[in-house]
């Protein structure tokens, strides 16, 4: 129990210098922690900064170090790995950089770019394998046809031009570029072959995709697409983008196969 109180006084002091330190320490051993936790809290930023290179490029230098350190002080790592420590990182950017919310989506997206590359291995479902599968299906099949994507993938609804901002942020000298949208698009991450990558679609396809990763059938997409836009053919256009969705799903390599 002694070496528990010792430890938690330890951390302590290591997350928080308004911390009292503990009455048995000397004036040396304080001014050690002051350096040790320098050490620690300037190890921690420089691995965010190796994480988000393009988030600290296009939110500057020092506006990126006082989000990393306030991020690693609210959320200490507890992980066995450094590269934890970035985790929710993109919920930080979004209260600290609330004027500048492409901030907090590029954060999003290189933290899942991470993540995609060190996930499992698979291989996907192809477009012959896919009609092998399906070849028997009714209209009911189709209606309560549910599919696993590849590990890793993910998507969201952005309203910013990912593609714009990741392209110019490969160099640290970089003009900014137009990056608003007009209307809400969406942003689709998986990973072809070793190479980490995304895409962006449409709004209702990152939508329509995460409901399917949360295991909604393809006839409640169909459906939730048909109720966005009601029309007298609605029903109709709505089956012709889900099928383009899909396609374009098995085609970039997004669907691991279908669920049971």
């Amino acid at each position: 129990m002694r070496l528990a109180e010792t430890q938690s006084a330890f951390m302590a002091q290591v997350l928080d210098e308004d911390v009292p330190a503990p009455d048995s320490w000397s004036a040396r051993q304080a001014a050690g922690m002051a350096v040790y936790r320098n050490n620690y809290r300037s190890a921690l930023v420089d691995a965010l900064r190796s994480t988000y290179e393009r988030t600290a490029r296009w939110a500057g230098e020092e506006a990126f170090r006082r989000a990393a350190a306030h991020h690693l002080i609210s959320n200490p790592p507890g992980g066995w790995t450094i590269d934890e420590a970035g985790a929710g990182f993109d919920a930080t950017c979004e209260a600290l950089f609330a004027h500048d919310p492409e901030v907090a989506e590029l954060a999003w997206l290189e933290w899942n770019m991470l993540q995609v590359f060190t996930a499992e291995n698979r291989v996907p479902l192809d477009g012959a394998g896919f009609a092998e599968n399906t070849s028997g299906f009714g209209e009911e099949d189709w209606a309560e046809l549910r599919l696993a994507f590849m590990p890793g993938a993910t998507a969201r609804v952005v309203n910013h031009d990912l593609r714009t901002i990741w392209n110019a942020t490969r160099e640290n000298d970089f003009e900014r570029p137009v990056h608003a949208l007009d209307a809400p698009a969406g942003a689709l991450v998986w990973r072809e072959g070793e190479r980490p990558t995304f895409l962006m679609v449409a709004a209702e396809e990152a939508q329509a995709f995460r409901a399917m990763q949360e295991g909604a059938s393809y006839g409640e997409v169909c459906g939730a697409l048909a109720s966005a836009q009601i029309t007298e053919d609605s029903g109709q256009q709505a089956a012709m983008r889900a099928g383009a969705m899909l396609g374009r799903w098995l085609n970039e390599g997004m669907i691991a196969s279908l669920a049971a």
